[in-house]
């Protein structure tokens, strides 16, 4: 079966998915688990309710960005590694901003 020719205006083919060595990505994720941080730690330290969300929630941001570094080293260089990187970049935003919309919808009914 023949290959199909790259083409860079596909997002699939982009560079950035297909051929970096991942350090963009620990770039881009620790500014969002900063900023993510900065959102969840004073949530956490001033006992928003539910009090156990933005604690919980920033611990696992951590986590998440732990395991960016340790895909990044521990595996081969290639699209199993970007996709890793970028499943958990994506999955730090999605607890962060989980934990800001529960936090958010406690605080309107009360």
């Amino acid at each position: 079966m023949a290959e199909r020719p790259l083409d860079r205006t596909r997002m699939g083919d982009q560079p950035a998915l297909t051929s970096s060595r991942g350090l963009s990505w620990l770039i881009l994720g620790g500014l969002l688990t900063l900023v993510s941080l900065g959102v969840l730690v004073p949530m956490a330290v001033q006992r928003m309710q539910p009090t156990a969300v933005p604690g919980t929630a920033a611990v696992v941001v951590g986590v998440l960005y732990v395991c960016m570094l340790i895909a990044r080293f521990a595996t081969p260089p290639g699209r199993l590694r970007l996709t890793l990187l970028a499943v958990d970049m994506l999955a730090i935003g999605f607890v962060s901003l989980l934990a800001v919309l529960l936090v958010a919808e406690r605080a309107t009914l009360a």
